[in-house]
C-alpha cells in the first residue's frame, strides 16, 4: 500500500469506482416525502453522502436529531455550523412516526454535536429511542453519537434506553484528529467507546473511520489496535470524498483492492465484522450487518 500521506491535494476528477448513480423511483420518493411531511432531517443529506440515492431507493434512511446545525466544525463535514436552537420536544414521536410509516426493521439515529447542551442532548437520544422502540417494538435500533466531552452519566443515559448498537466514530487517526475534528479528542474518543464496551449485556460498539485525509499505513493499523483493544466489535471503514469548498483535500483515493487488503488487516485483528469500501459509512448496510451477527 503506498503512503497517503501527501501534502499535494488530489484535483482529478473522482475515479470510475466512486461515480454513484442518482436515486430514483417510487420507493425514493416515498423516503423523501415522509421526510418532508415530518420535517425530519437525515445525515444523508445534511452531510452530503454519496449513498443517499441507493439508501433511500431501498426505503432506508439515518436519523439526524438536535436540529441541523452543529456547534462544532469540523474538516470533513458539511453539516452546517454555528448558532444552534433548542432540541424540538416533539422529535422522538416524529422519528418513531416516520421508521413506522417505512416499516423500518433497523433504525439509525444519529445527530450533530450539542455542546451547548447540559447533557449533550442524551436525553433527546434516550427519549427517541424510547420512542421508537414503543411504535416498532421489534425493530433494532442503533445510535451514532457524538462524544458528550466524555461525561460517563451521558453515555448511561443514552444506553439505558436499550440500543442494540452505540456507535462513535473515530473518524481519523491520532496525528489528524486535532486539524480534522474540531473539539475532539482522539483519547477522549476511544475512552467513550471503551466505557461502553465493559457495560455488561450492554450494546454492540462499533466505530469507524475515513481514509484519504494523508493518513500513513502505519497510522491505519494503529487506529484499528486502538480499536480493538477498546473492544470495539464493529469497524467500518470507508473513502473521505470532499463534501464542500469549504472542507479538507482528498489526499488519496484509495483503490478498491486496497480496501480489501485492509479490511482483511482488520479481519485478523479479531473484530466481529469489518466493513471496508470506497462507499462504506457509518450507517450504510447496518441493519444487514445487525442481522447477519445475530444468525451466527
Amino acid at each position: 500500500m503506498s503512503n497517503g500521506n501527501n501534502d499535494n491535494p488530489v484535483r482529478r476528477r473522482l475515479p470510475e469506482w466512486l461515480k454513484r448513480p442518482m436515486g430514483c423511483g417510487h420507493t425514493y420518493q416515498q423516503v423523501k416525502e415522509v421526510l418532508a411531511d415530518l420535517k425530519l432531517a437525515t445525515v444523508c443529506s445534511s452531510a452530503g453522502c454519496p449513498n443517499q440515492g441507493e439508501c433511500f431507493s431501498q426505503g432506508t434512511a439515518t436519523f439526524m436529531i438536535l436540529g441541523e446545525v452543529c456547534t462544532r466544525d469540523c474538516q470533513f463535514c458539511r453539516v452546517e455550523h454555528g448558532a444552534v436552537s433548542p432540541p424540538a420536544a416533539d422529535e422522538p414521536a416524529r422519528v418513531a412516526e416516520a421508521s413506522a410509516r417505512l416499516q423500518l426493521r433497523h433504525v439509525v439515529v444519529t445527530s450533530v454535536t450539542r455542546d451547548d447542551l447540559p447533557d449533550g442532548g442524551a436525553e433527546h437520544f434516550a427519549g427517541t429511542i424510547r420512542a421508537i422502540r414503543q411504535r416498532l417494538p421489534n425493530a433494532t435500533i442503533e445510535v451514532l453519537t457524538p462524544d458528550f466531552k466524555g461525561e460517563t452519566v451521558c453515555l448511561d443515559t443514552v444506553c439505558a434506553a436499550g440500543p442494540e448498537v452505540f456507535n462513535h466514530n473515530l473518524e481519523t487517526t491520532r496525528r489528524l484528529t486535532p486539524a480534522i475534528r474540531s473539539g475532539a479528542d482522539y483519547e477522549r474518543s476511544l475512552g467513550v467507546l471503551c466505557y461502553v464496551a465493559q457495560k455488561e449485556n450492554g450494546p454492540l460498539v462499533k466505530s469507524g473511520f475515513m481514509l484519504g485525509l494523508g493518513e500513513t499505513e502505519e497510522e491505519i493499523h494503529e487506529l484499528l489496535r486502538d480499536l480493538r483493544e477498546t473492544g470495539v466489535q464493529l469497524v467500518t471503514i470507508g473513502q473521505y470524498l470532499r463534501p464542500g469548498k469549504q472542507n479538507r483535500n482528498v489526499q488519496k483515493f484509495y483503490r478498491p483492492e486496497e480496501f480489501t487488503a485492509i479490511q482483511a488487516h482488520a479481519e485478523a485483528m479479531g473484530f466481529e465484522h469489518v466493513a471496508a469500501g470506497p462507499f462504506v459509512r457509518s450507517s450504510y448496510h447496518a441493519g444487514k450487518t445487525v442481522v447477519e451477527l445475530k444468525s451466527r
